[in-house]
């Protein structure tokens, strides 16, 4: 994800712009009579028997609603509508069906009289399996240093580019053991968002939430079969793909001082072409306490999540000690923040505060070693007023999961009590927001900023962690509710997943998917959603179609506020499905 105040990224040609702006236009006048016409807003994928079941309607829409067999049109389930209210948001007055009754499996659509029938969608056990599949592939189709072959990428096979086997060290990064200029390797990991480049921070907190992913449902995410290069080694495919950015990782870390960099970039972004075409010197970029300390906890996570697969111990060794190793760094340099170089202009992931990266890589510490030391850091974390769920620049929640999940790993004497207290009275804000909403959605306007989609579901990933502290039905229905959002019950009404639901992008700001020459662009990538904050104005031929916060989206490569991907918005998509698909059925 580009960080908005160092976002610059070149373009295709005029005339590729003129056309694409007249395109465009067309598009968005079509879209926005959509919007403006009457239709029924649903999860375009479908739902598991045993879960909630929503779908938004227009408000001057007739009181009953009927569920109807996709192919003949035969009742299955009929219901009466909610009464309408408004919402604020995307300034519609709605109304709720509610057809969480109907279990049995088939292809269905919603039907109101007066109005288009909704979009198809499924109820049927493992419905979010082919989701979830993707939703991780889509880190295989991303990564750096590798050739896709046909047999794993399909339409999407591509040469190998950015092998990242020479990489300068920037002035910005230069010690005396490794002067700037100095050539090192940095090869493998993901390619951030929409650009090329790899960044520690969001790497961290991408990472650490696939492991989790599989460390907390390891019966649902251990058995996804995903086609990787890696596949049928003896280890879950899941834990294969997070090895790829692991193994980057651990080359970031200086090993004359175990600080960490902050980046491997080039020093602007690449123009919309494949990776094999963008051949500019890349560099690592500064050590800073935020990237150390992101390091740090995912480490710790992975030594512990790769250890009943690593025979002699020597990996989740090698992790366990260079996490310590960098915790030593951080604490020695406690606030060494990131400034971006004057030559350097891509995305910064800056962060104007530490603690909660201190006290998240404590708590990952503390239960992968035991060791005390680190209990009152990881204790220490306190969210800022009006958080909800956390985010590459706020990642002290992710340590409150790892200890109501580890208890038993702490010390003797030491008791997350407090901290499952205060992850219940989360899920009891959230779910408050929730009931109070007129679509179902934990969102308020705050929450509609850059990577929106990413927000619900990362609300969503606390409800899950809530549930199974008190599980209550409510927390488990707004969880799904999130989910239900990404997939199309939102105010476009578009499933933000690619090649997921009726409606979805098809023009994500994502190099390969602008540049591969195939229509479709690459599946199973979550784009931002939408985003008053409209910071691509200046540089978009197109409009947006509102500036309402629910309806601030736009279907163009251009839009990099809005329709962008990137690796930390994928892995809660990851995350939630899995554990919808572990705790429903």
């Amino acid at each position: 994800m580009y960080h908005p105040a160092t976002h610059s990224a070149p373009f295709p040609s005029a005339s590729r712009l003129a056309l694409a702006a007249a395109c465009a236009t067309l598009l968005l006048a079509a879209d926005a009579g959509a919007a403006q016409r009457a239709q029924i807003k649903l999860n375009q994928v479908g739902f598991l028997p045993g879960a909630q079941k929503l779908a938004v309607v227009p408000g001057d829409a007739q009181a009953r609603f009927a569920v109807v067999a996709a192919d003949s049109g035969k009742p299955a389930f009929e219901g009466s509508l909610t009464e309408a209210a408004t919402w604020d948001l995307s300034g519609e007055r709605v109304r709720l069906a509610d057809f969480s009754a109907l279990r049995t499996p088939g292809s269905y659509r919603l039907r109101v009289a007066g109005l288009p029938d909704s979009a198809p969608f499924a109820i049927q056990p493992g419905v979010y399996r082919a989701l979830d599949a993707a939703a991780i592939r889509n880190y295989t189709l991303n990564r750096s240093g590798i050739a896709l072959t046909p047999a794993v990428a399909g339409a999407y096979a591509r040469p190998l580019a950015h092998p990242d086997t020479r990489v300068l060290v920037h002035e910005s990064a230069a010690t005396k053991a490794r002067p700037a200029g100095t050539v090192i390797a940095s090869p493998k990991g993901w390619y951030d968002a929409g650009d090329y480049n790899k960044y520690i921070v969001n790497s961290g907190i991408s990472t650490w939430t696939l492991l989790a992913a599989y460390e907390h449902f390891p019966d649902w995410l251990g058995k996804l079969a995903l086609n990787l290069p890696e596949s049928g080694n003896g280890l879950p495919d899941i834990l294969n793909e997070a090895l790829w950015n692991l193994d980057w990782m651990l080359t970031m870390q200086d090993p004359d001082d175990d600080g960490v960099y902050h980046k491997l970039t080039n020093k602007a972004f690449d123009g919309m072409v494949m990776p094999e075409q963008a051949t500019a010197p890349r560099y690592v970029v500064q050590k800073t306490t935020a990237a150390t300390l992101d390091f740090a906890a995912v480490m710790a996570t992975a030594a512990r999540v790769l250890a009943p697969f690593d025979a002699q111990a020597a990996r989740s060794q090698r992790y366990l000690a260079a996490a310590e190793r960098a915790w030593r760094w951080a604490e020695a340099n406690p606030a060494v923040l990131y400034r971006q170089p004057d030559d350097i202009h891509t995305g910064a992931y800056g962060d104007k505060s530490v603690d909660d990266e201190f006290a998240w890589a404590a708590a990952e510490l503390l239960i992968s070693t035991g060791k005390p030391a680190y209990r009152a850091r990881a204790f220490a974390y306190r969210p800022t007023a009006g958080e909800t769920a956390p985010g590459w620049a706020n990642v002290g929640m992710l340590g409150w999961l790892s200890l109501a999940r580890h208890g038993e790993r702490l010390p003797q004497g030491v008791e997350a009590a407090g901290v499952r207290k205060d992850l219940v009275a989360l899920g009891d804000r959230l779910a408050g927001r929730w009931r109070a909403s007129p679509y179902r959605v934990t969102m308020t306007k705050e929450d509609f900023v850059w990577g929106s989609s990413s927000v619900i579901l990362n609300q969503a990933m606390m409800l899950v962690a809530a549930y199974r502290i008190e599980p209550r039905p409510e927390y488990l229905h707004a969880a799904q509710s999130g989910l239900d959002y990404v997939l199309g019950r939102n105010g476009p009404g578009v499933s933000f997943v690619t090649g997921f639901g009726t409606r979805s992008p098809m023009h994500p700001h994502h190099r390969p998917s602008e540049a591969d020459g195939i229509k479709a662009p690459v599946p199973g990538m979550l784009v931002g959603g939408p985003n008053p904050g409209q910071q691509d104005a200046k540089d978009c031929p197109a409009p947006y179609p509102s500036k309402l916060p629910a309806l601030s989206w736009l279907d163009h490569m251009c839009s990099y506020a809005s329709n962008e991907i990137a690796i930390n918005w994928n892995a809660p998509l990851v995350y939630v499905a899995g554990a919808l698909e572990s705790l429903q059925r």
